[in-house]
Parts: structure tokens; sequence; C-alpha cells
């Protein structure tokens, strides 16, 4: 196993991305992605980053010119971008539920179809998928939010096994309710206070971006290579019920 390892996080200019971006960076050479060229350019300068990109996931060719920008080989790949809707099914727009697959399906299946062959050369790879717990258990006002976040459940377990002797293992990781700004989100507030929230959690507490970050180290490290295909749920007890 190298030392540094070369690792791509997208959607890490903010949340629980950017807690992971700092975390690893510690140790890591890190390249961080997000849709602002110029917030990004602020975190490469206050963090060690060694890289990032401004990129829309929406866009064609989305991943293919990502990859390409960096002209970097990742030993890591961490697909954390994704986008919430809560809202009533019916009122879903179509704009919503395409960007919505985009993101958070095709670009982690097409950033992975573009990385492994690397990873496969070199005989090491590490893919953490972060999913949420509503693609575990479901969330209502949260349909394509949840049924996105499955999805990436079953890649999961299906690239784990495709690449199981390659040395290169695919996991999932699933939060729960992470203390960052999506908590603020305004539809969401209509329904539900933050003590509400709170009050649906087992452990009584949000989870937080930095402890989401510690598992991904272990992850990428040589002390979890038989664990691939693994949905970790993340969540303080929220998928074990009420």
């Amino acid at each position: 196993m190298m030392n540094k390892k070369n690792i791509l996080i997208t959607g890490s200019s903010r949340g629980i991305g950017l807690e992971i971006a700092k975390y690893l960076a510690l140790s890591n050479n890190v390249f961080i992605t997000g849709r602002n060229e110029d917030v990004l350019e602020k975190l490469c300068g206050e963090n060690n980053f060694s890289g990032f990109c401004a990129c829309d996931l929406t866009s064609d060719n989305a991943a293919f010119n990502l990859l390409n920008s960096f002209n970097v080989n990742f030993d890591v790949l961490i697909n954390n971008a994704g986008v919430y809707f809560y809202s009533a099914v019916e009122k879903m727009n179509d704009d919503d539920i395409l960007n919505s697959i985009k993101i958070n399906t095709l670009a982690p299946y097409e950033l992975i179809k573009y990385i492994v062959p690397y990873m496969k050369k070199q005989k090491w790879g590490r893919i953490i998928n972060i999913g949420s717990i509503s693609g575990v258990m479901g969330e209502a006002n949260a349909s394509i939010y949840s049924m996105t976040k499955a999805s990436l459940i079953g890649l999961t377990k299906s690239i784990a096994l495709e690449l199981a002797q390659d040395n290169i293992t695919v996991n999932i990781i699933n939060p729960g309710w992470v203390d960052t700004e999506l908590i603020d989100n305004k539809n969401l507030e209509e329904d539900f206070t933050k003590s509400e929230i709170l009050e649906t959690i087992p452990q009584r507490r949000f989870v937080t971006p930095n402890e989401i970050a510690h598992v991904c180290e272990f992850l990428i490290s040589d002390n979890s290579k038989t664990i691939t295909g693994q949905s970790i749920n993340i969540c303080a007890g929220l998928s074990l019920g009420f």
C-alpha cells in the first residue's frame, strides 16, 4: 500500500465532503470538487489540499471531463456529491427529478467507470459511496432522494463483487441526520423543527461530519481490506426504529 494516496472527493466544498477532505488531507493528497470555483480556490488556500476542479455533475460528460482536468491517477474515490429535495411526490418538478438522478446516481457510476481501470492496473483501490439512511429505510416526502440513494447501495454491492479479486474494495456509508446546513432546509423546517427531528433519533443526537470522516479513513486503509460491498449505517440508531 502506498503511503500517500491520491484521493478524489466530489461535493467537497462544504458539509460532510469538506470535513472528509480536511481530515484525509492530513496524510494524503486530496483533490476537491464543487460548483463554485472561487470557494474551491479559497479552500485550497486555507487547507492542505492538492488541487481542485469546479464542475457541474449534471452536465454532459461531466465525469470524464472532471477526471481529465486533474490528470491524476486516483487511488481512492469518494462519491459524496448529492442533492436533496423535500417535497410530496406529486409536487416534484421534472428538472429536480432529473438532476437528482444525474448527481446522486449517474455521476458516481460514471466516475467509477473511468477510475477503475487504473485501480485494476495497480491492483489496489478504494471506492466509498456516501449514501443516506433514507436509502435504507425510505423517507416520506423525499422519494427521489430515497430512490437515488437506494440505487447507490445496489451499485456498491454489484461493483464490489465485480472488483473483489482486484484488491479494490467498494463500500457505502449511510449517514442519518448529520449536523450540517441540510438540517436547515427551509422546506423541511415547514414540517419539522430540529428538536422534533432529535426526538426520532434513538441516541437523541445528530451525527457529526467528523465521525463520517473517521470511518472513511478506516475504509481506505489496509486494515479494512476484507470489508467490501458493505452498507454501513452511521445514524445514531435511526435505522433501528423508534
